[in-house]
């Protein structure tokens, strides 16, 4: 994994952050993209360097084309050109489907829906051949778990999103796949939960945990890298969940 080059979106959040490290670690240079303020990002770009990685760090909206862009436009001046996209950025935001508003609705397909098609298509304009893009689903796809009803439809959308452009890339060799995490150890994950829910969820894999941030990262950089006969999957990384 030499000399190839990652974009991550949500690249210094939760999992984001672990993707970009272990990519790093793996010897890639890395655009560490965020959406917020800039000093976690900053921090991870200095933690990366310090340890002999190369990355940098930049801002984009992941809705907005013309910010994507730029990600790509820096990310070639800065170390030659694009091998690989891992798009986390994703929010998550919790209630019964008859007391959720619609505009809550929107911004999560905005950014879960939305933004993973905008990444997708600049994705797959500007990779280079021997390219990855890697999209985040999620199991609650699969588990029917209530208050998940608009989180669950966004990534439904992705996981298609993602089986049908790896049709569309046919001839291009550039894999397209979604990583599906479980339960995880994240602040979006943990954030408003009660310990007794956070317990109970971590009981369900037959491993009796919850997923780390780096057991996503090790999916992720498989996919990155060596695992070019998986192609047009979405990899459950969840410890067992049925």
């Amino acid at each position: 994994m030499q000399n190839r080059v990652a974009i991550v979106t949500g690249g210094s959040g939760g999992i984001g952050q672990s993707v970009s490290e272990r990519l790093a670690a793996d010897g890639m240079s890395v655009l560490v993209a965020y959406s917020g303020g800039p000093e976690r990002a900053d921090e991870l770009v200095r933690s990366i360097t310090d340890k002999g990685g190369s990355a940098v760090a930049a801002r984009a909206d992941v809705a907005r084309p013309d910010e994507v862009g730029s990600l790509f436009d820096t990310a070639e001046a800065e170390f030659g050109g694009v091998d690989v996209v891992v798009n986390t950025a994703g929010i998550m935001l919790l209630s019964p489907l008859a007391e959720l508003s619609l505009e809550d609705l929107d911004r999560t397909y905005q950014v879960n829906v939305r933004g993973t098609f905008v990444v997708s298509q600049a994705a797959v304009k500007r990779l280079r051949p021997g390219g990855a893009l890697i999209n985040f689903s999620s199991s609650v796809v699969k588990l029917a778990l209530p208050t998940y009803s608009a989180y669950v439809a966004s990534k439904a959308a992705v996981d298609g999103i993602t089986r049908i452009l790896a049709q569309e890339v046919r001839g291009r060799d550039i894999t397209v796949n979604a990583v599906a995490p479980g339960p995880t150890a994240t602040p979006l994950f943990l954030n408003g939960k009660p310990q007794e829910v956070v317990d109970r969820m971590a009981a369900q894999p037959p491993l009796e945990r919850l997923g780390e941030p780096a057991d996503i990262a090790e999916a992720v950089s498989f996919l990155a890298g060596p695992a070019r006969w998986v192609n047009g999957q979405v990899v459950y990384v969840n410890g067992g969940i049925a």
